[in-house]
């Protein structure tokens, strides 16, 4: 809003991406799955989300079951995407 930049705010704990939706954005951050996750977010600890042995599709399944366990927000721009966590993240794409 300070850069004047038009925006849309998804609310994905309200509608949760699907697994390619999800995968796409991975792409995009070029993060991995559990890269993208909330790790400190009791789902994560009560599902044992931390095995090592999970595949990317299992923890893609996890943030659509658990929406809370993705990091946010997400910015997505013409110019790539990034986690605006530091907001700062955001700087390099607007």
């Amino acid at each position: 809003e300070e850069k004047g930049i038009d925006f849309e705010v998804i609310k994905y704990l309200e509608v949760p991406p699907t697994a390619d939706e999800l995968k796409a954005l991975l792409v995009e951050l070029k993060l991995d799955a559990r890269a993208l996750m909330r790790t400190f977010e009791a789902p994560y600890k009560d599902n044992n989300l931390d095995d090592e042995s999970l595949s990317e599709d299992d923890l893609i399944q996890a943030m659509i079951a658990n929406p809370i366990l993705i990091e946010r927000p997400i910015v997505k721009t013409s110019k790539g995407a990034a986690i605006g966590r530091p907001p700062e993240n955001i700087l390099a794409i607007i």
